[in-house]
């Protein structure tokens, strides 16, 4: 077996090199943001040479998108995969947020950039793109009478809800779900039939990932 090439703090580089990479940078953007981190400081702290890390990436706006990816590249499961939810628990589910997740990284992403041609802008736009269609497609399951209003609608008030959190350093999300439940409730018919479960409200539903405002 080839040995594989010793890193600067004699750490061997390989497979691993690119996960401390990506690990290296999920804490360093999300800690000092994206503009202030240097190639220099990554390489530092996920300990590889610069050279290892132009391997991996072609160069940091390559390592800025696949950061975005890895958040939540399945677009929220955890909330529209859930087959013990009825639809409409599933859009409430969306905003069952923990109160120690940071801003969502594609807006926080999206705004330092000021590049919409930048990769990692572009990828944030597609993954945005793809929470409104998942809420769209759920609040048609739900009955809704204008499901892509009501999928828009969700979408721009958990970016707000987000946004919000950040700006005044408080929890906005619950008085978000509320207008959430509000608003489903108002779109949906009330002759729409009753799923199994609807009694159950969202109980024991599974936080969303990090990456998943």
């Amino acid at each position: 077996m080839t040995e594989l090439e010793k890193g600067p703090l004699g750490r061997r580089r390989g497979r691993g090199a690119r996960e401390r990479i990506l690990s290296a940078s999920q804490q360093l953007f999300r800690d000092q943001g994206i503009n202030r981190t240097g190639m220099d400081q990554l390489c530092a702290v996920a300990e590889v040479s610069k050279r290892t890390a132009y391997q991996h990436f072609a160069g940091k706006d390559d390592l800025v998108a696949e950061y975005l990816r890895r958040f939540d590249p399945d677009v929220m499961p955890g909330v529209f995969d859930r087959t013990d939810l009825t639809p409409r628990e599933r859009l409430l589910a969306a905003f069952e947020i923990p109160a120690s997740t940071p801003l969502c990284p594609y807006i926080a992403a999206a705004v330092e950039l000021h590049d919409p041609q930048h990769p990692a802008s572009q990828y944030a736009r597609d993954y945005k793109t793809a929470i409104a269609a998942r809420l769209t497609e759920t609040a048609r399951e739900a009955g809704a009478t204008d499901p892509e209003q009501l999928g828009e609608q969700l979408a721009l008030l958990m970016d707000g809800a987000s946004a919000r959190t950040r700006v005044l350093n408080s929890e906005s999300f619950p008085t978000a779900a509320a207008i959430a439940a509000v608003l489903i409730d108002n779109a949906i018919p009330a002759s729409s039939p009753r799923q199994p479960g609807d009694d159950r409200g969202t109980t024991g539903s599974a936080p969303v990932p990090v990456g998943g405002r």
